[in-house]
């Protein structure tokens, strides 16, 4: 297992982080995803540390709040000492009935610690993050309340999930003239299958050293190997047979291409072998990502140890750079603007430019 610093900060976190949307009844938002108890979860997470990760990424609205229960009794259970382990955490969603029991206010935000410290049964995350955009809140009013969080020393840094690029700088720019905590990193959707995220917010990223938790790092399993062209049968989805995406169509992916991605992937694995198995669409799909040099770690999850153990597999993948360029051709963006316009007017301000002596 790799690692990573993660964003500008001197943490060190593995590049793959477990993620606990599985742990608890199925029940709220996430029900058709959940569904493990506690024996179960406590499973995963010492299969998970055993394999050298030492990240886990839960949030509040997981199970409403039973994930958080679960993954804290489970570290208790296995022993796991708290500094080797980086936990995270998120607020955001709605966690009762109440007008005040959502969103990114300093209101809901200082109570919502509080509770998921409660559940955890720690003194402290490792990062907290915002789950999303809060339309009705101003961001200097969040970010207020994320010092504060800080330096209280309830959480020792702190992220985002699921904001816009200007959204971001935005933030980034109201931390530096506050002089207090800025984000250290994004929790994003990324995907071979759904490189939206290139168009403006890896390039923010890169420039800001943000990290980057790549979350459903499958497409809601689209690319777990259960799918393809043929099996969807003409559908406009793969809405038949098993699998999460089954019962939970999310996210949307552009399926034409993400078949003709699956298909490259299932002949690129078909010629590598991982802890002496034939590779899997998954393990390819996942080593895509940890080839992207802006990636920090790649959230996985699990409800059984065999899928586990095939995502962990997939640090033991090795693209040669025709596999990378084949996956990276057919999953490639439309052009848009002003994309188009930068590569055509960075052309003509490269001619400017002398080329540099080569030695001879």
């Amino acid at each position: 297992m790799r690692t990573n610093r993660f964003g500008n900060t001197g943490l060190i976190v593995s590049e793959l982080c477990l993620g606990t949307m599985t742990f608890g009844e199925s029940q709220g938002r996430f029900g058709p995803i959940a569904g493990l108890d506690l024996a179960a979860s406590t499973a995963l997470v010492r299969q998970a540390i055993d394999a050298g990760i030492n990240f886990i990424d839960t949030a509040n609205v997981y199970s409403e709040g039973r994930s958080e229960e679960i993954l804290g009794q489970a570290l208790r259970d296995l022993g796991v000492k708290r500094p080797d382990v980086v936990v995270a955490t998120k607020a955001m969603g709605t966690m009762g009935p109440g007008a005040n029991e959502a969103g990114a206010s300093r209101f809901h935000l200082l109570h919502e610690i509080d509770a998921s410290l409660a559940r955890l049964g720690m003194d402290h995350v490792d990062l907290y993050q915002i789950h999303g955009w809060d339309a009705l809140t101003p961001i200097e009013e969040t970010l207020r309340a994320l010092e504060d969080i800080v330096r209280s020393g309830r959480a020792r840094y702190i992220g985002v999930s699921n904001w816009a690029a200007w959204q971001i700088m935005k933030a980034l720019g109201i931390s530096e003239r506050l002089g207090i905590a800025s984000f250290a990193s994004l929790q994003a959707y990324y995907t071979v299958a759904g490189r939206d995220l290139e168009r403006e917010i890896v390039p923010l990223l890169q420039s800001e050293g943000l990290g980057l938790m790549v979350w459903s790092p499958l497409a809601g399993g689209l690319l777990s190997g259960k799918y393809t062209r043929a099996t969807d049968g003409g559908n406009s989805g793969p809405n038949q047979g098993e699998g999460r995406r089954a019962v939970f169509d999310f996210p949307p992916v552009e399926l034409d291409r993400a078949y003709d991605l699956i298909e490259a992937m299932q002949e690129i694995a078909a010629g590598k072998m991982v802890s002496g198995k034939p590779a899997t669409v998954a393990q390819v799909a996942l080593a895509w990502l940890l080839y992207q040099p802006v990636v920090t770690t790649v959230i996985v999850g699990a409800k059984r140890a065999d899928q586990l153990a095939d995502n962990i597999a997939a640090c033991e993948v090795e693209l040669t750079a025709d596999e990378l360029s084949r996956l990276d051709a057919l999953s490639a963006l439309p052009r848009e603007y002003p994309g188009w316009m930068f590569a055509m007017q960075g052309a003509y301000r490269a001619k400017a430019a002398s080329p540099r002596r080569v030695a001879r």
